[in-house]
């Protein structure tokens, strides 16, 4: 269970979220839903342990282990992770190498190196991603289609626990988001992987068959339920909520 209590955070001394009070569970696909600038990537970034955000009151437990006082890459190790709303340009360091030292770092033994490109090969063929992507600098001069497709064969390499999705829809047509979507559906069957996903659009919960939903808005949760409240917002819209606020 990954639990997020009470969850109060600031950013340069303002307060953004404001009590937030949420539950993922184990192998469910939970959508957090809000307008912009509802906290919704505040909250993913703080789970993460973002050092921009500040927490000034509440926790974040993970199987009942608070990781507020854990570094990033050691949230990481514990079994978390963030694809990123738009991911940063790293060059020199490839794709593959990249991967390498990531994947390793969570292995008590580490991956040979023929191990490890016979699994990054397996897992480009199920995302439709050309070989010569691997040889790539990370990000560097992706579309932004390219960059959610890295993200998402970090995801299926690394395997976390908890899968935080900020907005990996945006840019993709269709067709690439039934891909990434099919490709962390075979990671959620094989890892019970939580997966908690931020986005506006309806589409991509339909494609990644979304169990929960909530809503943000104004940093605070203002309803929860099934995924009938991602249609309905859908249809909608968020004024019905903004007004409950």
């Amino acid at each position: 269970m990954l639990e997020i209590i009470n969850l109060h955070v600031e950013v340069e001394g303002k307060e953004i979220l404001h009590g937030i009070n949420l539950k993922f569970s184990p192998n469910t696909v939970h959508a957090l839903m809000g307008p912009n600038g509802s906290g919704k990537s505040t909250l993913a970034n703080t789970i993460m342990g973002h050092p921009k955000y500040v927490v000034t009151k509440g926790e974040i437990l993970l199987d009942g282990e608070n990781v507020l006082q854990m570094k990033p890459e050691e949230r990481s190790k514990k079994g978390l992770f963030l694809s990123f709303q738009s991911p940063a340009e790293v060059s020199g360091v490839t794709i593959s190498s990249l991967l390498r030292t990531a994947v390793n770092a969570r292995r008590e033994v580490p991956l040979s190196v023929m191990d490890f490109h016979a699994l990054l090969k397996e897992k480009m063929v199920e995302l439709k991603i050309d070989p010569s992507f691997s040889r790539r600098y990370l990000n560097h001069g992706f579309s932004g289609g390219e960059k959610k497709r890295a993200e998402m064969l970090q995801l299926m390499m690394l395997e976390p626990s908890y899968a935080l999705l900020d907005e990996t829809d945006s840019g993709l047509d269709v067709d690439a988001i039934k891909i990434v979507a099919e490709g962390i559906r075979q990671v959620r069957e094989k890892k019970e992987m939580g997966i908690i996903v931020i986005t506006h659009y309806n589409r991509f919960l339909e494609f990644l068959q979304a169990e929960a939903v909530s809503v943000m808005i104004d940093g605070k949760i203002v309803a929860s339920g099934g995924y009938e409240l991602a249609k309905k917002i859908e249809n909608e819209g968020f004024g019905g909520f903004e007004n409950a606020n």
